[in-house]
């Protein structure tokens, strides 16, 4: 038995270090926090100051026991989880569940997961860092509290099953306050001038602008004509140089938006590639708000670059941090061996890591030289000057390695990087072509997952770990979607002069076209505007960096966190209690007009199943008219005339093939029915502008769609794509099929080989079954595990051999020996829980007992089958 237990947090993470040690050393793997807040009930004791009841999941027991049972053997055990505050936690809560000793217990931290890291971090120990476990503990108590106590108001004001965070909450403020400011935008139009010039070289062109705009046609348009016969003579001319400096190596938030933008990933995406970047050894830890690089890594990097580029690339830079809470790690995202230009792994790793390294790299390296040229071009019969503005790249720095890329909303139209040729002063030029095009002001831009993350970063709003949760939990929840958007056509105005003649044009152009925006659904809104209604503190931005702040205090020890719980609690709890005494029930509602046909008003609203449009009143004596509003209407922005459009629907269409086809809205959307079959309508498409040739399309496709691609043992094979990725389907069992395979043309054999795989794959799944129980012993991944309902459960070692279970042990357990493993992890899992007596019904006085009707079975729906 190893003298030293290290226990971290991954199992990839213990795999890299186990290398690194010696076999003095067992490294031992959490697999994450070992304990949480009790579930259903709160887990806080308010009234004894905030004290925590926490559980091990029945999940974890098995690891815990593990764990338990080598601390105890060994001589010494070392917590190694990571340097934050939630690393921090986690080595606190393996303290007091494992019932370690102080005398034989040593904390150690480390920012890199190499040899020299990890030795030098075991010659280095410290204890336990309680401020910042007690800043962990201080969010995730206060994070519970909101949860716990907002919810239910949300289910009593305005649907069952909604619920509400702290931060996620002013996520969702930003968001739907953006979105309003979208829509409430009018665009003004002026007119741009722009211009092309010819030197004495015909081939030589200048293009040039007129600094300011026309904020009409007629100005524009007597512009151009007062050019006509104008002379063009170079009036200044100005060179100076300009340089540009490398941006500093990646904090979390930085890497978020760079990966958003050049790589294209997600938040939550770019979070996982760089976990497992960090724990296979090949970056620093990813969570930090620091831009600092150690003295090691600046030596580093300054060795490569005179080695790869030349003496002439290395300029060392100290960047410092700006944030001044930066305490989530002491050193920025960088490569861990800057001689590693490029790493093995998959395709997101690669990527990921080379875009670490050119950051960092080019953090070390010279500044761009460029010489920027700017002349300016009189007009014979007009005051104003047109600019020609040009530059030159002298020497490329650190752009021979990496250029920082920019959010569309801050790209400007202007040419950069444009050569201006050879001019001089009093150099007459020849008009070519001038243009006045008609440009529009731009709304403020919606949110991407990238210029969100900016925003919190930038308002003091949540720290490196919480970003990506965050962003992950509001859409989870229905509040916010991720989606693209068609543009609109829109017309504008275009004049050219050309050859002394001025001639204008209206041409169209595509315009509010959006990709991976950021949505706050009908849904989103409404809770969004009740809390800004009801609880102004918890969706302020201005308080929830307060609370961010005061977080970063308990961590350095300046602030005693229960007391920070009590100033924050108190008056949350009252407003609670007033909210649910007297706020009114939310539901969105828009009086949007009346319906001409019946007099009556249309409202639109979020119903119990979603957004909604209603005609008449509640208290009508005729019930009122509802209709589901398509993906592509909201609540905020549907018009009369839209809302009214939605009661078509159903509507009948011709029959297909001695079939009934119709096309409605239902639950999941617009659909085409087709006999017994629905058919969901392609995306973005208006079920109202479907007429029956376009019915018969949508059902052919879905027919050619179900159709087999093939035949194997006599039955039909099909293929689709869900939810991940694309499959195949043979005899009830769905296949995936992996990007080996070309899933467009699939082979007889390709299919053949993919079922096979999968059969035997099913046949060695199980190694006993008990169906009546819901209880199986499974081959798993990892080994062997005992699958009760939805649970996974780890298997324990025999007892009779102290080892684990072989397979043909476990082919030998009875029914009653895998219960008995249940119930070591999940006590009570078979005791037969007590039915709750019935009520009594009140007695009914006056009333005649009327039979209940009979309901009608439901109509099973019929499979698309080609004929």
């Amino acid at each position: 038995m190893a003298k030293n237990l290290l226990i971290v947090e991954s199992p990839a993470k213990a795999k890299t270090i186990e290398g690194y040690l010696g076999k003095d050393f067992l490294v031992k793997s959490s697999y994450g926090h070992i304990r949480d807040l009790v579930k259903g009930d709160m887990g806080i004791d308010v009234a004894n100051n905030f004290n925590q009841t926490y559980e091990v999941p029945a999940d974890k027991k098995q690891v815990v026991a593990e764990l338990k049972k080598l601390a105890k053997s060994a001589e010494m055990v070392w917590l190694a989880s990571d340097e934050d505050r939630e690393g921090e936690a986690i080595s606190w809560h393996l303290f007091e569940t494992l019932g370690l000793q102080e005398n034989k217990t040593k904390r150690i931290v480390f920012h890199e997961i190499t040899k020299p890291a990890i030795l030098k971090a075991i010659e280095t120990p410290r204890t336990i860092d309680y401020n910042l476990v007690h800043a962990q503990q201080a969010r995730r108590v206060l994070d519970r509290l909101v949860g716990f106590e907002l919810s239910p108001v949300l289910w009593r004001k305005i649907k069952p099953s909604l619920s509400a965070g702290r931060v996620q909450s002013v996520a969702v403020r930003l968001i739907v306050d953006r979105e309003r400011e979208y829509n409430n935008f009018k665009p003004t139009a002026a007119f741009k001038i722009t211009a092309q010039f010819f030197t004495d070289k015909q081939k030589e062109l200048v293009k040039a602008e007129l600094p300011q705009r026309f904020d009409n046609e007629v100005e524009a348009e007597k512009f151009l004509n007062d050019c006509i016969n104008a002379d063009f003579e170079v009036t200044s001319l100005e060179t100076k140089p300009a340089k540009r400096n490398p941006a500093a190596p990646f904090t979390t938030s930085t890497l978020q938006q760079e990966a958003s933008r050049k790589l294209g990933f997600s938040v939550a995406r770019t979070m996982q590639v760089a976990q497992r970047l960090y724990e296979s050894g090949k970056i620093t830890y990813m969570r930090t708000d620091s831009v600092n690089l150690s003295e090691t890594a600046i030596q580093a990097a300054s060795k490569e670059i005179k080695s790869a580029y030349g003496e002439k690339y290395l300029h060392t830079r100290v960047y410092k941090t700006k944030s001044a809470g930066a305490q989530e790690a002491h050193e920025a995202i960088r490569p861990t061996y800057f001689s590693e230009h490029t790493i093995t792994g998959d395709s997101s790793e690669q990527r990921l890591y080379d875009l670490i390294w050119k950051r960092a790299i080019a953090s070390q390296m010279s500044e761009a030289l460029f010489e920027k040229t700017t002349a300016h071009i009189a007009i014979s019969t007009r005051d104003e000057h047109l600019v020609a503005e040009g530059e030159v790249l002298k020497f490329d720095g650190f752009l021979t390695v990496y250029l920082e890329s920019i959010d569309d909303e801050d790209q400007d139209e202007s040419d950069s990087n444009y050569l201006l040729p050879p001019l001089a002063k009093g150099q007459a030029l020849k008009l070519k072509e001038m243009n006045a095009v008609e440009r529009f002001s731009r709304p403020p831009a919606r949110y991407t997952e990238a210029s969100l993350v900016k925003k919190l970063e930038e308002l003091g709003i949540g720290r490196p770990s919480t970003y990506a949760p965050t962003i992950s939990t509001i859409q989870n929840r229905g509040y916010v979607v991720k989606e693209e958007k068609e543009g609109k056509q829109r017309s504008y105005t275009s004049i050219t002069l050309a050859n002394g003649t001025v001639q204008k044009q209206t041409k169209t152009e595509i315009t509010g076209a959006e990709k991976n925006k950021l949505f706050p659904t009908d849904i989103g809104e409404v809770v969004n505007d009740f809390l800004v209604a009801h609880f102004k503190d918890i969706v302020n931005f201005n308080f929830t960096a307060k609370v961010e702040k005061e977080f970063d205090e308990i961590a350095q020890g300046l602030q005693e966190w229960t007391k920070m719980l009590h100033s924050f609690y108190t008056p949350f709890h009252q407003e609670v209690e007033t909210t649910l005494e007297t706020a009114d029930r939310a539901n969105g509602e828009r009086l949007l007009g009346v319906d001409p046909a019946s007099g009556k008003n249309v409202y639109a609203k979020v119903g119990k199943y979603g957004p909604l449009v209603q005609i008449g009143q509640n208290d009508d004596e005729e019930k009122p008219r509802y209709a589901s509003l398509p993906k592509s209407q909201s609540v905020a922005t549907i018009t009369l005339e839209d809302a009214l459009e939605q009661f078509k629907l159903p509507f009948q269409l011709a029959d297909y093939q001695g079939k009934e086809v119709s096309v409605g809205v239902g639950r999941f959307g617009p659909y085409v029915k087709w006999g017994e079959a629905f058919i969901s309508v392609p995306k973005n498409e208006d079920p109202l502008s479907i007429d029956i040739e376009r019915a018969i399309e949508i059902i052919d496709e879905k027919i050619l769609a179900d159709a087999p691609v093939a035949y194997y043992q006599d039955l039909p094979v099909t293929k689709g794509t869900g939810r991940f990725g694309p499959f195949i389907k043979w005899n009830d069992l769905f296949i995936n099929v992996p990007k080996a395979y070309d899933f467009d043309n699939l082979r007889d054999q390709d299919i053949i080989e993919l079922i096979g795989k999968k059969v035997e794959k099913e046949a060695n799944r199980y190694i006993q079954q008990w169906n009546d129980e819901k209880i199986a012993i499974e081959n798993g991944r990892w080994g062997p595990f005992i699958r009760f309902g939805k649970e996974m459960l780890k298997l324990s070692k025999n007892p009779a051999t102290g080892e684990k279970y072989t397979q043909d042990e476990l082919k030998e357990l009875s029914l009653e020996d895998v219960k008995k493993l249940i119930e070591e992890q999940i006590p009570n899992a078979f005791e037969v829980k007590k039915k709750a007596p019935k009520k009594k019904a009140a007695p009914k006085t006056g009333t005649t007992v009327k039979k209940a009707v009979a309901k009608k079975p439901a109509a099973k729906k019929k499979v698309v089958k080609a004929k």
